[in-house]
């Protein structure tokens, strides 16, 4: 197989699964003695073990970071500060890529990207969203499931204040009704009390540019 073959195989996308490159391969060893070579001759980069991002030279489309952070643990999608900055909940642009998995947590620092992985129960993984981009397929946390899985992840007691600090932006993004049933999914007093906090806050920010 040519390094051409592989990029067909995979269909242009700049991310190659070993396991899905060897299913249906009559021999899948000669398949992964291949990638090590390519590997070994800068063609492709190893991301973690099973996972290779095409050189850049090779690539027929731009990498979309979210993409790979769905490839690198699965099940996963976008949360915490990452999804808060998609949205343009927040200002500051997050530099690690933070999802949330019912896997073990991790980290991968790898040459496209830092990618951080939070361990969230089984019944919190829910209220996220796909996105394409460059037929690449990312999940994000909704803005309301995001802004919550911030709060149960990070443990902190949520006030006025504390949404100051984070300097919480575009109020309206934020669907309060949405926020609520969310909060009472999680089953957790605080998360309830919190979700009642931001919703306060958010009503406020909104009082006051319809002032302005």
């Amino acid at each position: 197989m040519k390094i051409d073959d592989l990029i067909n195989l995979t269909q242009g996308l700049p991310v190659i699964e070993s396991e899905l490159l060897c299913a249906g391969m009559s021999d899948p060893g000669a398949i992964k003695v291949q990638l090590s070579r390519w590997e070994k001759a800068g063609k492709i980069i190893q991301l973690k073990r099973g996972v290779y991002l095409l050189a850049e030279i090779y690539r027929k489309a731009d990498l979309y970071e979210p993409y790979l952070a769905g490839i690198l643990k699965k099940p996963s999608y976008i949360s915490l500060e990452k999804a808060l900055e998609f949205h343009g909940l927040i200002p500051e642009s997050a530099f690690v890529y933070t999802s949330v998995t019912t896997k073990r947590p991790g980290r991968y620092e790898t040459p496209a990207g830092t990618f951080d992985y939070r361990h969230i129960k089984n019944t919190f993984f829910w209220g996220y969203e796909s996105v394409t981009l460059r037929r690449q397929t990312a999940f994000f946390a909704a803005p309301e499931k995001a802004l919550l899985d911030y709060f149960y992840l990070n443990q902190r007691k949520i006030s006025s204040d504390y949404l100051e600090e984070m300097r919480l932006q575009n109020a309206d993004r934020i669907d309060c009704d949405k926020l609520i049933r969310f909060a009472q999914k999680f089953d957790s007093p605080g998360i309830l009390r919190a979700a009642r906090v931001a919703v306060r806050f958010i009503e406020r920010e909104m009082a006051q540019e319809k002032s302005l």
